[in-house]
């Protein structure tokens, strides 16, 4: 800028000097300085004037007095007298004086204005630079604040789901621990009751099988048959909740399960007592299966759907409907669901609704809200639980007051085909040929019913009473098949005899009979090659069915 200016400066000095001396060269050749007249000398002080304006006031007045000084020269040579000097020269002299004063000094102060308005135009597109840079730095420092802010609110967030599914694991903790704790109760208790239940229950039919039609003595006796299964029914309800008591699955079809249960004598039982709910079914027709135990999930069913009505005193719709599902979000439900294909059966009522304060207990074995001994045990949504968790499932429970409640359960889809398991055979077809079957079970009771049962299936039956006289009797001896129980007190229990007489012989066929299971042994004995398992007590069909299959492999 300095050197700019300095330029300008020394281009005017050198434009000054060039007028100068062209004005005086006017001045000195002009033609009219033989006759010089006022209107000359005040023409040739124009010069002056344009010197000014153009290259400031210093200019301008050094050249009016020079012209002055030239002019009273010439008008001396021209033989104007003093007085026509004084007259005419001097007026001139001091307005073009004035004149180039004021106007040097109007162009000194314009070229000032216009330097300060460089300046200021530079300040201000350094401003505006500065301007923008400033912009730049608080636009990007704001993008990495909302950044920071983002990843906060989701820290916040992932915290608070951490925090929520924490609680959630804890309230699952505690309503596990209880179930367990009535599930040691019950399963403590549940192998000696099905030793017992399998004389009132099998010995019924063994004597069935040889009573005339028309004997006095049938219906006594199918009473106590009938007393038997719903005793055994009972001590599956406490297998169920000690969640031992599913071992044998099956792919199946949820539908068939609701089909199957909505034409039984339970549901039409269900449905006279409350004839003023209406049944609505939504299934879907192309439900993938799942691997479950049909006994099981009929139960199931039927608690569900007993506890609905219950719910609906004044009538009302009752809706079931299955479907296939796929679950992404896994929070939001009664428990966290993990992520994956589902099959879900879902049942909806109208009815009274669940308060919040009970819905975190409502499947703790024996909770009720209900009159205890007029709506049930307390045990239908604890066996429903059980079930489901047996079946490694889930539920999902939403509820308002007055408004009703959905339950809906999760099962683990499959993309197997689902098998029929209902055909049966009649006592000709399940008999055998007299092939030798081995019993090893403690219990005298059993063993002498599960002689009978087999003599009367046409198979010949030896009966020990432990694991080592099994070991020491096959060491010389050859069966075609063991009916094996799982705990026998006293000595090896049938695992570990199964895994001795294995050693013996590689290809041995067996069944696992027994009221109460672990549900790992079972699928350890079954792994080393044992067969089905039949649980106690079992009817003559279900053993001979078991037997057979076990022989024709």
């Amino acid at each position: 800028m300095v050197e700019l200016l300095q330029m300008k400066t020394e281009l005017a000095k050198r434009s000054g000097v060039v007028l100068l001396c062209l004005s005086t060269l006017l001045i000195c050749f002009n033609p009219l300085n033989n006759r010089m007249d006022d209107g000359a000398f005040i023409l040739l002080n124009i010069l002056p004037l344009i010197s000014a304006w153009f290259f400031g006031m210093a200019w301008g007045l050094t050249h009016s007095v020079l012209h002055f000084i030239l002019l009273s020269i010439l008008a001396a040579a021209a033989g104007k007298t003093t007085n026509d000097l004084v007259s005419t020269g001097i007026p001139a002299m001091a307005i073009t004086l004035a004149v180039a004063g004021i106007l040097g000094r109007i162009r000194d102060l314009t070229g000032q204005l216009r330097h300060e308005l460089q300046e200021r135009n530079r300040f201000e597109a350094e401003l505006e630079h500065y301007r923008e840079r400033l912009e730049t730095l608080v636009d990007k420092r704001t993008e990495e604040l909302l950044k920071s802010n983002a990843r906060l609110r989701e820290e916040i967030f992932i915290r608070e789901r951490a925090e929520t599914e924490k609680l959630n694991l804890e309230a699952s903790l505690k309503r596990a621990e209880k179930m367990e704790a009535v599930g040691i109760l019950a399963g403590s208790v549940a192998h000696d009751l099905n030793n017992i239940l399998s004389g009132i229950l099998s010995y019924p039919e063994l004597i069935l099988l040889d009573l005339p039609d028309d004997s006095p003595l049938r219906e006594s006796i199918l009473t106590i048959q009938k007393s038997g299964e719903r005793a055994a029914a009972v001590v599956q309800d406490l297998l169920t909740l000690a969640r031992r008591g599913l071992v044998n699955t099956h792919i199946l079809n949820l539908n068939n399960i609701v089909n199957d249960f909505l034409k039984s004598p339970e549901f039409k039982q269900l449905a006279s007592h409350y004839s003023r709910i209406a049944l609505e079914t939504k299934l879907n027709n192309d439900l993938l299966s799942i691997s479950g135990s049909e006994i099981h999930l009929m139960k199931l069913v039927m608690n569900l759907v007993a506890n609905a009505m219950e719910a609906m005193k004044h009538g009302g719709c009752l809706q079931i409907s299955t479907a296939n599902v796929y679950i992404d979000k896994t929070e939001g439900y009664y428990e966290v669901l993990p992520r994956g294909e589902y099959v879900t059966l879902a049942l909806t009522d109208n009815g009274e609704g669940i308060a919040p304060k009970d819905l975190n207990r409502i499947f703790e074995p024996f909770y009720t809200t209900k009159v205890m001994g007029k709506s049930g045990s307390g045990l239908g949504l604890a066996i429903v639980w059980g079930t489901v968790k047996d079946h490694r499932g889930y539920i999902d429970v939403q509820s308002a007051l007055g408004e009703g409640t959905t339950f809906t359960l999760y099962f683990p889809a499959s993309r197997e085909q689902s098998i029929d398991l209902k055909s049966k055979m009649t006592i000709d077809e399940l008999k055998g040929n007299r092939e030798i079957i081995l019993v090893i079970d403690d219990d005298e009771l059993q063993r002498n019913l599960c002689a009978a049962m087999l003599e009367k299936l046409n198979y010949h039956a030896i009966t020990v009473e432990s694991g080592e006289r099994a070991l020491e009797l096959l060491k010389t001896q050859r069966v075609n098949l063991l009916v094996l129980d799982m705990i026998m007190n006293g000595g090896i229990d049938g695992c570990e005899t199964y895994e001795q007489i294995i050693r013996l012989h590689p290809a041995q066929k067996a069944i696992i009979a027994s009221g109460y299971n672990e549900s790992d042994r079972v699928k350890k004995i079954q792994a080393m090659g044992a067969g089905e398992y039949i649980k106690k007590p079992y009817t003559l069909e279900m053993f001979g069915m078991a037997i057979r299959r076990e022989l024709s492999n």
